[in-house]
């Protein structure tokens, strides 16, 4: 699909409500999704945000646009200094360490590389300057001790994101109260302690606050004015408030549109460390395939949440077999390269706010129809609906066809290819030799492991249910 297709709509939490996307730039859209705080290995609820974002990255590819997509690293952080005292390493080991790990789960499960990934110590530049055009306007004031505090008393707008109220609004808790003119202010920059990493700054050494980082690095990469800022809806009060409250507080128009992914719960509970319920994605990975996890985490609506079960995991992959193995069968019969298409369905759905689930009946459908056309020996119908199948699962980023899935993969095909084959020649001399008891005992013990024999005039074919 090249042409540009202008029936997109989005959800923009700040309106509350789904309409018509028109980029700032004709044919060109900036995005700034908020990454990770490297102070631990990721867990399936944080890789649900870049599965989400990587599926909107990936239609807006598709119908036309010229992508800029931005993805930050929080690189110094309060859990950071704290993990680094745990583990008795330097801060910047720990960041390191697992912003690597980060980078490895993303791979796995094939979300693309953003065109720019900045940390944010690499950034302190664009961060003092921002301070300094805010102080310089009367927004924000350093009251002598190294801080540096954004004045929310003085904000023309605030909290509209949250639909909250100034009044009702606690203290803010990033710094000491003691220096604040109002307890809400927010800190901008963190003076420096004894032992922790800090930066030279006009006002004293330091280290940045979590929200200036996104401001600096946003407007660094994409400038004053943006379509897009993503992140998980625990994002919104404070950082994307914040964010939009310095960012409009130095005159950049900033995010058209905010879109919020919503969380992956257990037992009914966001999925976090801290609340030790986390489940890591490499340990989730020794049971599932890449592929098939992501599959799990792209299936639902992204602003709906996502309840978390290995029960449920293991269905939707059994799920995801079903499809696959449609498509190898398709290839097999077909004797050729399948080339994705769009189904004018699949578009329908994408288009209304990224409706996954809505994409995944019109897929279902579709696998049905092939179904039928090979039963038919329908070859041409065969080969609308497999293309259509792989298109839909390139969108979603779950192409079994794509190299990072058929690597990974290939070894344990060649083995389990071996074994079948194996089986198949033995039956296949029970057949010839008219002992159609054990035929059909090694017939039916493959069903039992899922593993379902076609007969057909060419030979036998196997697929994995």
């Amino acid at each position: 699909m090249s042409k540009i297709n202008s029936d997109l709509n989005l959800y923009n939490t700040s309106d509350r409500a789904a309409s018509k996307f028109v980029p700032l730039n004709p044919g060109k859209v900036g995005i700034y999704l908020c990454g990770a705080t490297v102070q631990a290995p990721p867990h399936i609820g944080h890789i649900r945000s870049g599965v989400n974002f990587d599926i909107l990255r990936r239609w807006l590819t598709a119908i036309g646009y010229d992508v800029t997509f931005v993805r930050n690293v929080t690189d110094i952080d309060d859990k950071i200094l704290h993990k680094a005292v745990h583990e008795e390493i330097p801060w910047w080991a720990v960041a390191m360490k697992y912003e690597r790990a980060f980078t490895d789960a993303y791979a796995a499960l094939n979300v693309l590389p953003p065109s720019y990934e900045p940390r944010a110590t690499g950034h302190i530049t664009q961060m003092i300057q921002l301070m300094e055009k805010l102080i310089a306007n009367g927004s924000a004031y350093a009251p002598g001790n190294g801080d540096v505090y954004l004045e929310v008393r003085k904000l023309k707008s605030y909290l509209t994101l949250s639909n909250q109220k100034l009044d009702d609004l606690q203290s803010a808790d990033d710094a000491d109260l003691t220096y604040k003119k109002d307890p809400r202010d927010f800190a901008l920059w963190k003076a420096a302690k004894p032992g922790d990493p800090s930066w030279p700054t006009p006002w004293g050494d330091g280290r940045p606050g979590w929200h200036l980082e996104c401001s600096a690095m946003a407007h660094a990469y994409l400038g004053e004015a943006f379509d897009i800022h993503g992140g998980g809806l625990d994002l919104i009060f404070p950082h994307h408030e914040n964010e939009i409250a310095q960012s409009e507080s130095a005159g950049w128009a900033f995010a058209k549109i905010w879109m919020h992914n919503a969380w992956v719960t257990t037992s009914g509970e966001k999925m976090s460390k801290s609340l030790g319920n986390s489940l890591q994605v490499m340990e989730i990975l020794k049971k599932v395939r890449g592929i098939e996890l992501r599959w799990y985490l792209g299936s639902a609506h992204y602003r709906s949440m996502l309840e978390f079960s290995f029960e449920a995991l293991e269905e939707s992959s059994v799920n995801f077999r079903r499809i696959e193995g449609f498509l190898q069968r398709a290839k097999e019969i077909l004797k050729a390269d399948i080339e994705p298409s769009i189904s004018s369905q699949f578009a329908t759905a994408m288009n209304n706010d990224l409706a996954v689930p809505q994409a995944l009946a019109d897929i279902s459908e579709l696998v049905r129809i092939g179904n039928t056309a090979i039963t038919e020996n329908d070859l041409t119908a065969l080969a609308k609906s497999a293309s259509e199948v792989r298109g839909a699962l390139g969108i979603l980023g779950c192409d079994p066809f794509d190299p990072i899935f058929a690597s990974s993969n290939s070894a344990k095909s060649e083995v389990l290819d071996g074994l079948i084959s194996l089986a198949l020649e033995q039956r296949n001399a029970a057949r010839a030799r008219k002992d159609f008891a054990a035929s059909d005992a090694i017939r039916d013990s493959l069903t039992a492991l899922g593993i379902t024999i076609e007969d057909t005039p060419t030979g036998s074919r196997w697929t994995v249910n």
